[in-house]
């Protein structure tokens, strides 16, 4: 059977190559979806995909006669085709992507300064001393609403309360939270 579908495909690309549509038409039933999946593979949107699946039968059509099957299968010589479009596609979108070198000088170093990173440290000290201040049931409720992500009622189910406790406990806690990091 495989080899009834080469000879096809072999058959086809030889008509392709006289100058006969059937000939491109019957080769792009047989290998549309699959060099589609090649060219989606490489590029990764289905709109590009297809606009170099199109390329591919352009390039088919004017280059039949290019196939030798003594030298390679028809779906070989199709599949390298497609594949060269699609990274060709791929290098040439990178390639309008390129800033200028002289771009480069403009580029900020993306990395915190020492002055940066030790007022991190120092404010992240400040917060862990005035959450360790709070009560226990209060730092259990700011952990689980705002670390964990806890909605009010999850944390009053888990604390065992009810939700409008939790809701009082919990602004209260902040607003001791906010006094103890402003001094």
């Amino acid at each position: 059977m495989e080899s009834d579908a080469r000879q096809l495909l072999v058959s086809a690309l030889v008509r392709t190559a006289a100058g006969e549509r059937t000939g491109l038409q019957t080769t792009y039933r047989l290998t549309s979806a699959k060099l589609f999946g090649v060219c989606l593979r490489i590029l990764g949107e289905r709109a590009e995909a297809e606009d170099v699946l199109q390329e591919v039968y352009l390039t088919v059509w004017r280059k039949a006669a290019d196939f030798d099957p003594a030298r390679a299968s028809p779906m070989t010589w199709l599949i390298t085709i497609a594949r060269n479009r699609a990274i060709d596609r791929v290098r040439s979108k990178a390639q309008r992507k390129l800033d200028p070198i002289e771009a480069a000088t403009e580029v900020a170093d993306a990395t915190p300064s020492a002055q940066a990173s030790l007022e991190d440290a120092q404010s992240s000290a400040k917060l862990h001393g005035c959450l360790g201040g709070l009560a226990e049931r209060e730092q259990t409720a700011l952990r689980g609403a705002y670390f964990d992500g806890a909605t009010y009622e999850e944390m009053a189910e888990r604390m065992t309360m009810p939700l409008g406790t939790m809701k009082s406990l919990i602004r209260r806690a902040l607003m001791k939270l906010k006094t103890c990091l402003e001094q």
